[in-house]
């Protein structure tokens, strides 16, 4: 069953250099394999791909989310490497120093070079 096994995320990219740049130096991920038409990191026991794109993304909800211990540690190292971590104030939604209370967790997003949303939460 496909449930017992892991999934990798897979992110489009119009400028792949921009996005591997975005993930490796200021998000901090491990690049695993780069070609001209995707890059790899590891992401715990997962990996991301960003693969090139001729039209990137349109959706702006969430495409992914890290699962972390320490939201708040986590969005003041990628602060310190200047990611910038998104504010809400929708009906629904609304973020206090960026990060927002979904119910059962704590969450915070950014936004790649792009333009996919990408989640950070922590589980209460």
């Amino acid at each position: 069953m496909l449930g017992d096994y892991s999934l990798d995320v897979v992110f489009l990219a119009t400028d792949l250099d921009a996005a591997r740049d975005f993930y490796r130096d200021k998000i901090g991920l491990e690049l695993l394999n780069e070609s001209p038409n995707a890059v790899t990191f590891k992401c715990g026991s997962n990996q991301m791909a960003i693969t090139k794109s001729t039209v990137g993304t349109a959706d702006e909800q969430t495409q992914a989310a890290w699962r972390v211990k320490d939201l708040d540690a986590e969005l003041a190292a990628l602060r310190g490497r200047g990611v910038r971590i998104e504010e809400y104030d929708l009906p629904g939604l609304k973020t206090v120093d960026g990060i927002a209370d979904i119910g059962f967790a704590r969450m915070a997003w950014f936004i790649d070079p792009a333009k996919n949303c990408v989640g950070i939460m922590q589980l209460k």
